[in-house]
């Protein structure tokens, strides 16, 4: 086990240091480092940034970043491109879009590849995360793949999250029944030059009206165990504004900063912060004891077993949920 603080303190002082954990952590190497880093977390805003390709997330993102820095406040952004489904690459785009970012001290642009996960993330964004809380970054940006209607896994992991429209991308029946609006913290309707922005503003406030505004615990409409403390009810939980903005041209990104502080301030006051922590805890254990799981039953399954299986279910002698339960006794009865 690497000395914590020993570990904490390069990965602030290096960024060589920083940039190896990081590709560790991708690779499902960094158990042992992540361990030993993690008490030393929980400091950083975390800032999810969804929405549909073409909204100009990237382009949001790289202006809130230069506002930030403006500020003195230091920032590291994790942008996740989509992995292509036949050659498994990935264009990581984003690094195109920020070059005007480079070269500053307080930034730092991490780009990763879904690597087939779904959700608008990859498995290895909630690691990458903490190892930016730990290096001390005071703000970290997510920006997920161009999401649709039930990418939104992002929610799970920011504290505040942005969900990125713009005009022209659909009718209103579109705007209103896309699920992707019900995690948002806050709503940014961006390229607010363009035509018909009146239209998809009236749209999301529409959606907004329709809805019942009591706070979300888990942004998955799955009810949960949630602690002993009263969370805001429908007349004093954070309603979600729409702001408008013109990302590049830094239109709106001061009162879009500004709904973020408000946001994050909510959060602290009311309790609803450690609520939310503690459910994502919940559902991102229960995540990843699945996957471990899985890996313990394939590691210990006989192959031919599983292929015999297979087989079965393919001539309809077995349905699926039968050949689950048999390789689940097959793997119980091991010693």
């Amino acid at each position: 086990m690497p000395d914590p603080t020993d570990l904490v303190q390069s990965l602030r002082a290096n960024r060589r240091q920083l940039s190896r954990l990081l590709t560790k952590t991708e690779n499902g190497q960094a158990a042992a480092e992540i361990a030993a880093i993690y008490p030393h977390t929980g400091q950083a805003h975390i800032i999810g940034v969804t929405g549909a390709p073409g909204t100009g997330k990237s382009t949001l993102v790289n202006a809130l970043t230069k506002y930030y820095r403006q500020q003195g406040r230091t920032v590291a952004i994790v942008a996740v491109d989509p992995t292509s489904p036949f050659t498994g690459g990935a264009i990581l785009g984003d690094r195109i879009r920020m070059r005007d970012l480079s070269g500053d001290p307080g930034v730092f642009v991490r780009s990763m590849a879904t690597r087939g996960s779904l959700g608008g993330l990859a498995r290895a964004t909630g690691d990458l995360v903490t190892v930016f809380d730990a290096a001390g970054f005071d703000v970290i940006l997510i920006e997920t793949v161009g999401a649709g209607q039930s990418e939104v896994d992002v929610a799970r992991l920011a504290h505040t999250t942005l969900v990125i429209e713009a005009p022209g991308l659909g009718d209103d029946v579109q705007a209103i029944k896309a699920g992707i609006l019900e995690i948002a913290d806050i709503l940014v309707v961006n390229k607010a030059d363009h035509p018909g922005v009146d239209n998809t503003v009236r749209a999301l406030r529409a959606m907004l009206d329709l809805g019942h505004r009591v706070e979300r615990v888990n942004h998955h409409g799955t009810l949960r165990t949630v602690p002993a403390v009263p969370l805001p009810d429908e007349a004093t939980a954070w309603q979600p504004p729409i702001l408008q903005t013109v990302a590049a041209e830094d239109k709106g990104i001061v009162e879009l900063a500004e709904k973020i502080a408000a946001h994050r301030q909510y959060l602290r006051q009311t309790g609803v912060l450690s609520v939310r922590e503690q459910i994502r805890i919940e559902l991102e254990l229960a995540d990843r004891l699945r996957e471990a799981l899985l890996q313990r039953l394939l590691a210990t399954a006989d192959p031919a077993a599983i292929q015999a299986v297979i087989a079965q279910v393919s001539q309809r002698r077995l349905s699926l949920s039968e050949a689950v339960s048999r390789l689940l006794d097959h793997t119980s009865s091991l010693p």
